[in-house]
């Protein structure tokens, strides 16, 4: 089976979570990977080979990551892109009492960056008919969560990236999907875990066992459990599946 090696990979948020897991498993698949985060000493703790430091809340960060992912690798194009970067609710509050700059801040990461990232690397994909695009939303794209109207919207904004990209490369052979996980247990979810528990007066655990709850085996997921889901996409096995939204959830609801 091809899967995805010799390919070459661009993993954006890659330095923790479901970016690395996904990261380590695409490399240990046999895909040539480039880790993208904003923090350099995470990614030097982070064990991948190819790591670059960049912005991609910006247009001008988005486009460095590319090109220096194909001048350092020597490379036309890269094949993979998952974009996995993002922000969540920890800065948050109730819609009506968002402050606005807080919000285009979610929005520039979770949504905009993606864009810029797919519109530079679909180029070469189209010149080379083949691309895996996958996208890490969110549950909270269907089924938002109350104070995070920056993340609900810019999640679901993902998903419809997602299927534009669907159409437009599905001509030339260029596949997009998007996972949508539940509960993981993340750097991410564990910050919006520290204020709800802070906001209830209750414990950091007891929102995770809360969580738990949620989900049909009474645990949350792992960033392996996503990422392997990611790594079947991104694989040339995928062909067939595109524009599709996938739950990543064990049955949570949101």
């Amino acid at each position: 089976m091809p899967g995805v090696h010799g390919r070459v990979a661009l993993v954006t948020g890659a330095s923790k979570g479901i970016g690395l897991a996904t990261a380590k498993l695409l490399e240990q698949q046999g895909a040539i990977v480039v880790g993208v985060a904003r923090t350099e000493a995470d990614l030097q703790a982070s064990g991948l080979k190819h790591t670059l430091v960049a912005d991609l809340s910006l247009e001008e960060g988005c486009q460095y990551a590319v090109e220096e992912t194909k001048r350092r690798l020597g490379v036309d194009g890269i094949d993979i892109l998952v974009c996995n970067h993002g922000i969540g609710t920890a800065h948050e509050t109730r819609l009506d009492l968002t402050d606005v700059d807080s919000y285009h801040l979610s929005m520039r990461t979770n949504l905009d960056g993606p864009f810029y990232l797919t519109r530079l690397v679909m180029r070469d994909m189209v010149a080379k008919k083949y691309g895996r695009c996958v996208y890490t939303s969110s549950t909270a794209a269907t089924e938002a969560e109350a104070n995070g109207v920056g993340y609900n919207t810019s999640k679901a904004g993902l998903c419809g990236l997602m299927r534009s990209v669907c159409q437009d490369g599905g001509p030339f052979n260029v596949t997009a999907n998007a996972v949508l996980p539940g509960w993981v247990r993340t750097e991410l979810a564990e910050q919006s875990a520290q204020v709800e528990a802070t906001k209830r007066g209750i414990n950091v655990d007891d929102v995770w066992k809360e969580r738990a709850a949620l989900c049909s085996a009474k645990r949350v997921i792992t960033p392996e459990e996503v990422a392997h889901t990611i790594l079947f996409l991104a694989s040339e096995e995928s062909s067939g599946v595109s524009g599709e939204s996938i739950r990543v959830s064990l049955g949570c609801p949101y």
